[in-house]
Parts: C-alpha cells; structure tokens; sequence
C-alpha cells in the first residue's frame, strides 16, 4: 500500500518515515512549503528520504497556505480574537490540500508524525481519532477538525510510542542525523515567537490606544493596541491597582481592555461555532471538554443550537477565549469533535 508521509525535517517526521518503511510500506515522502522556504528542513528531510531509499518531493503551498492560514491568523487578531493557526493549518492544508495531493498520486494513505492514535471503534462502528499513549505530547486537541471520512485513510506511525525519548533512539539506532535535532517552536511561520511584532508588520491597519477600564465601569488607563493582550494576562497591563488586575475581555467595538480579579475569568458557559464532528452524537451530550491545548479536559454538557452549540461546564473554567477551540472527547479519549469558540 502507497503511504504520502509529511515531512518537516525532524525527528518526529523523520522516524515515522522509517517505521511505515519496515512495516512494508510503500513510502513517499514530501514536504510542503508552505511560507518562506527553510532550507535546513527541506535538506535534513531529504537526506532521510536518501539514507531510507524511498521517493522525496517538495510541494509549493505558499499561496494557499497564506491564504487559508496566515490572513487568517491575522484578521482573527484584527478582531480581538486569538486564533489557533495549528488547528487551520491541519483543516485546510495537511488534511485538506495534502489529503488531495496524496488521492492525485495513487496513495492509499497520508500520514504525518502527529501523536495521536487512530483506531477502530466498534462501539462508533467507524474509525476514530483518540488521545496519544503520550500525554504530555497528545494533538488531538489540532486534529478536530480532520473530515471523519478521512480518518481511515491517515496512519500516525508514532501512535504506538511511549515518549519522546524512544522516538529519538529510534532515530539514533538507524543511524539517522536528526536524532538530536531540537523540536521547532509553536508558531511555524513566526521565527522567534513574537507575534506582536509580526502582526505589527503584516496588518494593514495599526492597532490603536483605547481605554483600559474595570468591568464595573471605571477607566484606569490607556492600552497600546488590542493584539498585545490576551484573556488572563496579568503581566504588562501597566496599570497599578488595588488588588492584581487580570485581562478578563477584549471589547473589539468599543477598542478596550475590561480588567478584573482573577476569580472574574472563571465561567461556566461558553458557545462555539464552525463545528466539525468525528462521531455520531445526540443533540445534547455528555462529554471531555478541553478549551485550549494546554488545558485539561473537563467535564460538560454539550448542546446543539442553531449553527452551533452551548458548553456548560461541571467546575467553572478559566480564561475561556474567543478564537481558541473546545474539542470534545468521551471517556476513552475518542475525540467527538470540535468547533471554535466564539
């Protein structure tokens, strides 16, 4: 069976590769480029492809990928909204245009070196995305939003693997140079993590001052432009108070900042948009929900409303923020679905 493998250069990519290979698969592997092209990953992911003898491309998804990702990024944050481009990215790009690429070539298969498991469930009687044996390393929470139809054709070879340390003896084993090669940074397009400053040089409209104020009313201060405040920010905020002030909300249509105490960030409720289901489910279900990928899944009720769905939660949660995902998951960690929470 043909398997079209999503290269980055790395380790994680780069061992996936040689685990389809002794598996018997016939393996391709490419690398997408999707903005200003790194030449350190295309030659490391190129030279595994040599070391394994199995078939290497590039693809060129600049376009599409600024399109579908970055814009999007960047008018999300025009809007007081804090987006998740990793979860866009896998929608539109690796399990969209890649999944299309991978059919064009005569691929029985995608695979990519994510951690998480993909499996048959009888009690869905379809195969299923579920939580990684890695929990500190698990993407499900990005991979919400993969077609269910495509679920059993996408193999994730690292699923069986226990931590990241086996992954890279694995690649140190088979002699591949990746084996030490650090893991690369959250915001892929975004080189040294600062996306303020690359949200400044993208927009065409500059963020502008507006007031900082109390939820009950008062104006403290001045703000120096929405983009440089997230929900639950305590630092930088500028403005000295009789308790610790929090970001509680960002009002995008009157351009300010509402701060608070921190027991104000907690609720119980939210509603999200843009859903994407990977299993059947009722109405109104019990579920794991998880409100941003660092958080833990909590309990709630989900109900479907209009062209969305009401989240109650059991314990009140945190920093819930507009933007983000909440990606359901039943107590097996079989993923439900998701949507954007908004």
């Amino acid at each position: 069976m043909k398997v079209l493998l999503g290269m980055s250069g790395g380790v994680d990519s780069s061992v996936s590769a040689m685990l389809l290979q002794e598996k018997g698969y016939e393996v391709i592997g490419c690398t997408m480029i999707l903005y200003e092209e790194d030449k350190k990953a295309v030659e490391d992911a190129k030279k595994v492809c040599e070391t394994l003898k199995i078939p290497y491309y590039t693809f060129d998804f600049k376009k599409e990928f600024n399109c579908y990702v970055i814009q999007k990024f960047i008018e999300e944050y025009k809007i007081a909204r804090t987006p998740n481009p990793c979860v866009e990215c896998n929608k539109k790009m690796k399990f969209g245009i890649f999944y299309d690429k991978a059919k064009e070539l005569g691929c029985d298969y995608i695979a990519t070196g994510h951690y998480a498991r993909i499996e048959y469930s009888k009690t869905y009687n379809q195969y299923v995305l579920k939580k990684s044996e890695e929990e500190r390393k698990d993407q499900t929470y990005f991979l919400y939003n993969i077609p269910k139809e495509e679920l059993a054709h996408i193999i994730f070879p690292l699923q069986d693997y226990a931590n990241k340390e086996e992954i890279r003896s694995l690649a140190k084993e088979r002699g591949l140079e990746v084996a030490k090669k650090k893991d690369s940074q959250e915001i892929c397009f975004i080189k040294d993590n600062d996306y303020q400053r690359f949200l400044l040089e993208n927009m065409k409209e500059k963020p502008i001052e507006g007031n900082i104020r109390l939820r009950t009313g008062e104006i403290l201060g001045k703000h120096k432009g929405l983009i440089n405040y997230t929900i639950g920010q305590r630092k930088g905020i500028g403005i000295s108070y009789s308790y610790p002030l929090y970001v509680i909300d960002l009002d995008y249509k009157n351009n300010e900042v509402i701060v608070g105490k921190e027991e104000d960030l907690y609720s119980k409720k939210l509603f999200a948009k843009d859903l994407n289901f990977q299993v059947e489910v009722e109405n109104e279900f019990q579920c794991f929900a998880k409100i941003r990928y660092r958080a833990k899944e909590a309990k709630a009720v989900a109900r479907k409303e209009n062209d969305g769905v009401i989240v109650e939660f059991i314990e009140p949660q945190r920093a819930i923020t507009k933007g983000q995902s909440v990606v359901f998951y039943d107590e097996e960690g079989i993923v439900l679905g998701g949507g954007v929470i908004s």
